[in-house]
């Protein structure tokens, strides 16, 4: 038992010595492409937008696959492209552009509204609540000091 206890020390002071940067990627590079057609309904908007898209992007390099999702509602597509844990966010959102911009042309009012390309997350990977032990400083502190401190680059 006393070995036990004795490890999990170890391991406890450890971890917290450990660099965040040494921590393994644990979910893969992920870019969020989101185009608008004001006032087409789901089927035109896959048709018309979200096939050609989808065609070009299929020879993206280290894509591990795709999904996108037509919203008849604000007429959104959504299409997200995730990537090998291997590759580098940055790279991956340069490839993406290219690849979007080699698709065939879209409708004027997709082209007027704009295609963004942005990367993205599903699920958040962590969640931390901050407080103050005695009150000393007030909420807009803390969520300043997350975003500077916690906050991923």
């Amino acid at each position: 038992m006393v070995i036990s206890i004795l490890m999990v020390i170890v391991g406890l002071v450890a971890m917290f010595q450990l660099p965040i940067a040494q921590y393994p990627n644990i979910a893969p590079p992920e870019m969020l492409l989101t185009a608008t057609y004001p006032g087409a309904d789901a089927l035109a908007l896959e048709q018309s937008v979200a096939t050609p898209i989808e065609q070009q992007m299929s020879g993206v390099d280290s894509m591990l696959y795709m999904y996108s999702i037509s919203q008849t509602s604000g007429g959104q597509m959504q299409l997200r492209v995730d990537f090998d844990l291997t590759t580098d966010p940055s790279t991956d959102q340069v490839l993406t552009n290219l690849r979007y911009s080699q698709a065939r042309p879209a409708p004027p009012d997709v082209v007027n509204q704009g295609v963004t390309v942005r990367k993205s997350v599903t699920s958040p990977l962590g969640l931390f609540a901050l407080y103050s032990p005695k009150g000393t400083y007030d909420p807009l502190f803390l969520a300043n000091y997350a975003f500077v401190n916690i906050n991923d680059r």
